[in-house]
């Protein structure tokens, strides 16, 4: 008796086998017959049905990828970006009057109900103070004549761009020597970071009007990634993104929400690094007429196809999971914020995220790393010497590089970009070595800007304060923000709005910009009433900017 229900019990168990087995054959093999059935129709002599709106074919993920990771790239949610771009969306709209936030969604549900044949309202006329501005005569002056000496790279015309020479870590001809990518004859084939990089001088990382650089932001929106490995170094995790053109771009992931501001009670070595900091950064630097940030553009990326499955860093990899809500996530490994605690999760498996064109290789174009003169301590109780020597900037002007040239207008020039931002993270800074010290600041790691609208950092504008010096060109240009044809936070957003993942900030932080820049002018003035115009006001200009209508 025991025996027979032993045996009953296992034919029982293979029956349950039996059925689970054919029941996943059916699931497999059943999206392949409909699609089958729909394409041929064989052996069905009945007239085809009427003509349907063309459907787009289901995409149906890899088992391998199914049972790993459970992809929900097919999954409607996965279009969808972070909740905080459709709350930027709802402020910009309330705030902005007619802007792309609830008044888009109304005037969309109303083209819907228009019919088909019915006259459409002609679209209202749109202002470009953008445009406007970049014609403006402080937008077109000259720069000096550039000599060979001026260039980051040479152009040789004996030597053309081999894509394949760009995997390994410096550019490489057939007898395994270094040289640079360069030839005039075929300088329109090269991929547009290479562009980028060939255009690079003395006095600026990219000229005016230079098609590479809205080229190249289209790359990074668009190119394919090919491999990802995390960024050594730094305090919190950054992705490097090769793409299918063998460009690279770093990749800082959203942490925040677009109306989030930094908790009060959070030092500023502590803070979030901001991925739409780092894109306003690009654009406000652009705006301000600097140009020494390197491109960045706001990216959607499918962390399971273009992070997971490409990289081939395993501490990375290991990283991901699903979490409770079925999100992708993953974490890396960094200083701060890389556990599970603070996971990078999708929705479902989506991240926005802010793609930074990469610099030429060090081994092509090395770069001097500066300390800040106005670093500050970086510890919870310390102060930095500046905090406390009210005469701190004399001590600097007697201090090379900062003794002669224009090293201490170049500082003062970041200090009014970071104090616009709010970025108190200013710790070091580069310059190209090749240039010596006769050459501009690069403008990298803007991450922890744009943090908190409702308070303005005061001891960022310090050094303003204490040196008293700024160039004439951009005093002007301040002064021309501040109008109100030309107000900067109307033409920041203007600039914003070409990013794909727009709204890139919220208002409040546009309004802060215009509130900051009044502070900046009101300083220059305090300097002006105390030391004269000719002593805080340094004229960079070589002709009258009124005259000046040469474009670069």
């Amino acid at each position: 008796m025991k025996m027979l229900l032993v045996r009953k019990f296992r034919v029982l168990i293979l029956m349950v086998f039996l059925v689970a087995c054919t029941m996943h054959i059916m699931i497999d093999l059943l999206p392949r017959l409909e699609r089958r059935g729909t394409e041929g129709r064989p052996g069905c002599s009945c007239p085809p049905p009427a003509a349907a709106p063309p459907r787009a074919a289901p995409r149906w993920p890899s088992k391998h990828t199914l049972r790993i990771l459970q992809d929900f790239s097919a999954e409607p949610g996965s279009n969808l970006s972070s909740q905080s771009r459709e709350a930027a969306e709802r402020a910009a709209g309330g705030g902005g009057g007619g802007g792309a936030g609830g008044g888009g969604a109304a005037a969309a549900r109303t083209r819907r109900l228009i019919a088909p044949g019915a006259p459409r309202p002609p679209p209202p006329a749109a202002a470009a103070p953008l445009a406007a501005l970049f014609q403006h005569p402080l937008y077109r002056a000259a720069l000096p004549p550039l000599a060979e000496g001026d260039l980051l790279f040479n152009v040789n015309s004996d030597i053309r761009f081999n894509p394949r020479a760009a995997e390994q870590p410096e550019w490489q001809n057939e007898d395994n020597e270094e040289f640079l990518p360069t030839g005039e004859t075929s300088i329109d084939s090269y991929p547009n970071w290479l562009k980028f990089h060939i255009g690079i001088n003395r006095y600026e990382l990219y000229s005016r009007h230079n098609p590479a650089i809205e080229a190249l932001l289209q790359d990074l929106v668009s190119q394919k990634i090919t491999s990802v490995a995390m960024k050594s170094g730094g305090t919190q995790l950054k992705l490097i993104m090769t793409f299918q053109n063998y460009g690279q771009a770093l990749f800082k992931p959203m942490k925040q929400t677009r109306e989030q501001e930094t908790p009060p009670d959070f030092f500023y070595f502590s803070d979030y690094e901001r991925h739409n900091a780092e894109i306003a950064a690009f654009h406000l630097d652009r705006i301000l007429d600097f140009r020494r940030v390197p491109p960045v553009a706001g990216r959607l990326v499918n962390m399971t196809r273009e992070i997971r499955d490409v990289t081939r860093d395993k501490k990375l990899w290991r990283t991901f999971f699903i979490s409770p809500a079925n999100n992708i996530c993953f974490y890396g490994e960094c200083s701060y914020y890389c556990s599970t605690e603070h996971a990078l999760c999708g929705k479902p498996d989506q991240i926005e995220g802010s793609l930074a064109a990469f610099l030429p290789d060090l081994s092509l174009a090395k770069r001097k790393t500066w300390r800040n003169p106005w670093r500050r301590s970086y510890h919870k109780r310390k102060k930095a010497e500046w905090e406390v020597d009210p005469d701190y900037c004399e001590e600097v002007k007697q201090t090379p590089p900062y003794d002669s040239g224009t090293r201490i207008l170049d500082i003062m020039d970041m200090t009014v970009f970071d104090f616009l931002m709010g970025n108190m993270d200013r710790h070091h800074y580069e310059t190209f070595e090749k240039f010596g010290n006769e050459t501009f600041i690069i403008h990298l790691d803007n991450g922890r800007g744009f943090g908190k609208y409702s308070h303005d950092e005061l001891s960022i504008l310090v050094p303003l304060n204490q040196c008293c010096r700024i160039r004439k060109s951009t005093y002007l240009r301040l002064q021309l923000l501040a109008k109100e044809e030309y107000k900067l936070s109307l033409l920041m957003k203007e600039s914003l709005l070409k990013d794909k993942i727009a709204p890139i900030l919220y208002q409040p932080h546009l309004e802060a910009m215009d509130r900051r820049l009044r502070i900046v002018l009101k300083a220059v003035s305090d300097c002006i009433e105390k030391d004269g115009y000719d002593n805080v006001v340094e004229n960079d200009f070589n002709t009258d900017v009124n005259t000046v209508t040469t474009e670069r």
